[in-house]
């Protein structure tokens, strides 16, 4: 199309807004009526033909066959499109029979709009365009703003008209009824810049992205094609990959009918643009949906060729999450895994990140949707935008690390393509394209290739929101050629699958304390968790005597919450009036009260000799102390010191089969058993396990690919970089998890070298010298003024 023609176009249907609305809408709300009455007055014009036939075959339904509802087939087929209008009004008409009566010129526009067929509807519908009409007929600017859109000066029809000078006005096709309508958006968005970027790409980010997808099938493309965009915004990602395939001048020159465009999109407004683009370009508008992607999967019986999306990120998915999960159970199969532990042992993992940024759902939403090569010989294909939390946030056996690692180790992570700042309408952060395919070629299998593109930009003469820089045609030619020939650079560099990998182990060390009777630490063994005031309290009021008697206090229990503002919840209400909790707790009080006469208040360096000697004395005064009487004793008379004692937890007997059985699991020799806390005792197979102090445990990042095998990966790593710091820490292997994160700053990060002192000190005596200069002006200055 001649782009003069588009601009022109573009500009007369710009002026409509400052012509007609700007007594009746803030500048910001134009769109309200321009977007939807562009959309209207293509689609009257492409049905203006046939509406002769139409309106027969309407009369042909109710007369001749006698119809109360109407067949929507017959209907189709007389207006030759996937659309029709029943009512006998068409723009012009409206326009041309109007008269000064605003409410009758209202009445017929709504009875037009209520002509339409049902996907029509729901677009009017979406765009909230019944309400317009509404206001503008009130405003008594309806009829000025029909006769703009029904102007010979311009043709939105896809026919050549003469306008009233008697110049040819060429004809509109639906692609450039797109490029008009793609522009109208852009500058509505740079505009209001509020939401822009949120469903309008940049066009040249998303050529690149279809020059990464397309360009390595050259001469292998499936004869049919679906391509789907979860997140598809006002549609131009869809379009822009169908306009590449189609272009008869371009590589790939396929049938427009080879191409289905499938997208869904959950803002009302942007998905009313998209549909009714889709009708404007004669696609299906029915593979548009509308809702949540994320809560409803309406295409997961389809597998997609291929794949684009710009997914929000930094956006809550807070108002899926009941569809997606429910506690700790994931509802929703898009989103859950099995991955394997570090012994290879499958499990069920959920592929759900944080709820304050949805983007990776996106991304696992399209992985569902992959099509086996065996399908259609290439597999399928995506490329999605994301920014960079999705690379690294979340830590192993999260979500979004589960997700980076169900991607690389099935393989599917072609490449990654960092994109320069300030490319994007409504943001100037960093932004990457993620290259997914199901059937990479030979020489990309086990590999990823990451593409730092950040400085192949122009800057433009004027921002466009954020936006202040634009790939040339020869940077994207650039990113393509090094995705392509895979070649390794300073800006591209290849990476194994498992570089990416690693163990997050778990190194704990033993703890120490000490242990002292005294009445101070006793005390709270008396209270129950979350009414200690309420219990001191009446412990002083009644003494004992408040355990045994406490359905009488309990109303006084009551008003001293309520006097000294202590909020109770029905739980803890439930504490208050249970009368063999409060004893139970007095009771332990007591015994340890008890144990204390016997034992003194001395300080106790091992807490291990404490409690046999605890466990002597309750034998001797015969209390009937539970193991867990004892342990919560022992607990509240002692503390961490790193002077005390190491605190035995459990000692193992092993010997023969049992002995044999561990060793293998854990993959090391009998001499190797303290690296996983397993400590020789000085007797013949008995090994001590000791109580770890959760203050010093600490995690360490083992890389995957330092040993084929898992354990013993992670016990070299831990005898070189851990063990001869400190001595006494040994590996908790149990909880030990595999994950993923890929950073570009590690891979990219140049050097630049400090300035040398005698640089540093020459600027320093520059920069004096200067200042005394200026100094001395001010002084002379002050002795000047005060003079005059």
């Amino acid at each position: 199309m001649d782009h003069s023609i588009h601009n022109r176009i573009v500009s007369f249907i710009w002026s409509i807004a400052d012509d007609c609305l700007r007594d009746v809408y803030v500048r910001g709300k134009y769109r309200d009526v321009i977007l939807p009455m562009t959309v209207l007055r293509r689609i009257d014009s492409l049905l203006e033909e046939t509406k002769t036939a139409v309106l027969d075959e309407v009369r042909f339904q109710q007369t001749e066959m006698g119809l109360i509802e109407l067949d929507p087939d017959g209907l189709k087929h007389a207006a030759g499109y996937v659309f029709y209008n029943i009512s006998p009004f068409t723009l012009n008409r409206l326009a041309q029979t109007a008269t000064n009566n605003q409410q009758r010129l209202e009445a017929d526009f709504q009875a037009y709009l209520d002509g339409f067929s049902d996907n029509i509807k729901e677009i009017v519908q979406k765009f909230n365009l019944r309400a317009q009409v509404r206001h503008m007929a009130n405003k008594d600017v309806l009829l000025d703003v029909l006769e703009k859109f029904t102007s010979p000066d311009v043709n939105l029809t896809p026919k050549p008209m003469l306008d009233p000078h008697g110049r040819s006005l060429p004809p509109l096709t639906n692609l450039g009824m797109g490029y008009v309508f793609e522009e109208l958006i852009r500058k509505f968005n740079e505009e209001n810049n509020e939401e822009a970027g949120e469903h309008f790409t940049p066009r040249e980010v998303i050529q690149l992205m279809t020059h990464l997808i397309f360009d390595p099938l050259q001469g292998a493309l499936p004869t049919t094609m679906l391509i789907y965009d979860p997140a598809c915004g006002s549609g131009g990602m869809l379009t822009e990959s169908k306009n590449y395939l189609t272009d008869p001048n371009g590589p790939f020159a396929v049938r427009e009918t080879a191409v289905s465009l499938y997208g869904k999109e959950v803002n009302d407004e942007t998905y009313a643009i998209c549909k009714a683009d889709m009708i404007i370009k004669d696609d299906n508008p029915e593979n548009i949906r509308s809702g949540s992607t994320l809560a409803t999967d309406e295409f997961g019986h389809l597998r997609f060729d291929f794949m684009l999306s710009n997914p929000p990120y930094g956006k809550s998915w807070k108002g899926d999450q009941r569809y997606i999960v429910e506690g700790k159970t994931v509802l929703d199969g898009r989103f859950q895994l099995t991955l394997t532990d570090y012994t290879g042992t499958p499990q069920q993992e959920s592929a759900t990140p944080r709820s304050s940024d949805g983007q990776l759902l996106f991304l696992m939403d399209m992985v569902s949707k992959l099509k086996p090569a065996s399908q259609n010989r290439v597999g399928s294909r995506i490329a999605t935008v994301h920014n960079g939390s999705s690379l690294f946030t979340g830590d192993a056996g999260s979500g979004e690390s589960n997700i980076r690692r169900h991607i690389i180790e099935n393989d599917w992570l072609e490449a990654i393509v960092q994109l320069p700042n300030n490319l994007f309408y409504n943001t100037g952060i960093t932004t990457y394209i993620w290259l997914v395919s199901n059937n990479k070629a030979p020489q990309r299998r086990g590999k990823v290739q990451l593409v730092d593109g950040s400085q192949l930009y122009r800057k433009l003469r004027k921002n466009l929101g954020a936006k202040n820089c634009e790939f040339a045609p020869e940077h994207i030619a650039e990113m393509t050629r090094l995705v392509l020939e895979m070649e390794a650079s300073e800006i591209s560099q290849i990476f194994n699958n498992e570089d990416f990998g690693y163990y997050k182990v778990t190194v704990e060390r033993p703890l120490r304390q000490k242990a002292q009777f005294t009445a101070e630490r006793l005390a709270p063994l008396r209270l129950i968790n979350g009414l200690e005031p309420i219990m001191e309290w009446a412990y002083g009021q009644w003494g004992d005597a408040a355990a045994v008697q406490l359905a009488e206090h309990e109303a006084d229990l009551l008003d001293y919450a309520k006097a000294n503002d202590i909020e109770l919840d029905s739980g803890q209400k439930r504490k208050l009036r249970d009368a063999k909790a409060w004893q139970a707790a007095n009771a332990l009080w007591q015994a340890a009260n008890r144990l204390m006469a016997e034992l003194g208040q001395a300080v106790f360096d091992d807490l291990n000799q404490l409690s046999q000697q605890v466990d002597a004395a309750d034998k001797r005064l015969q209390l009937g102390l539970s193991g867990g009487d004892k342990k919560k004793i022992l607990s509240a008379i002692s503390w961490t010191d790193p002077d005390g004692a190491l605190v035995i937890k459990k000692q193992h007997k092993l010997t023969g089969a049992k002995l044999a059985d561990l060793l293998a699991e854990l993959d090391c020799t009998a001499a190797d058993l303290p690296d996983f806390g397993y400590w020789p005792s000085g007797k013949a197979g008995v090994y001590t396990e000791y109580e770890t102090d959760s203050d010093l445990r600490d995690t360490e990042n083992v890389p995957l690919a330092e040993h084929p095998e898992a354990n013993t990966a992670i016990q070299q790593y831990f005898l070189r970089e851990v063990r001869p710091h400190v001595a006494d820490a040994w590996l908790d292997l149990s909880k030990t998890k595999i994950g993923y994160e890929i950073s570009f700053n590690k891979y990219f990060y140049t050097h630049t070298p400090l300035r040398s002192l005698a640089e540093v000190t020459q600027e320093i005596l520059a920069l004096e010298a200067e200042t005394d200069g200026l100094l001395k002006q001010l002084v002379q200055f002050g002795v000047d003024g005060g003079q005059g």
